[in-house]
């Protein structure tokens, strides 16, 4: 298994937690979304528009998300997509948990 593969493993398990830390701040729309998560990543966790869509609507409807369109009333619209409070709660759980976890993960391994 190559280095891109195993990360690519390795986050297919964390996207919810993923997108909803990255709407933590605030709202945010799907290209911003994906630079964040590259960027605070350190180039490490590479998404494309087809991997987020996904999870961005099953974090809608689990109601974890909302999202609204905006832009100017000529052009180009983006939705963006914002935390709801119940999404805000599981993201701090979630946070904890993958604390915990890593925490665990990084014994085992020595680091």
């Amino acid at each position: 298994m190559n280095r891109d593969e195993f990360a690519r493993n390795l986050a297919t398990g964390t996207y919810d937690l993923i997108v909803l830390d990255v709407l933590r701040d605030g709202p945010s729309y799907g290209y911003g979304i994906v630079k964040r998560i590259l960027e605070q990543s350190k180039y490490t966790i590479r998404w494309h528009q087809g991997t987020l869509y996904p999870v961005l609507h099953r974090l809608e409807k689990r109601g974890l998300l909302t999202s609204e369109w905006k832009g100017p009333k000529r052009g180009r619209q983006r939705r963006y997509y914002r935390l709801t409070a119940l999404g805000q709660r599981l993201w701090r759980e979630e946070r904890g948990q993958w604390r915990s976890f890593s925490h665990g993960v990084n014994a085992l391994l020595g680091l």
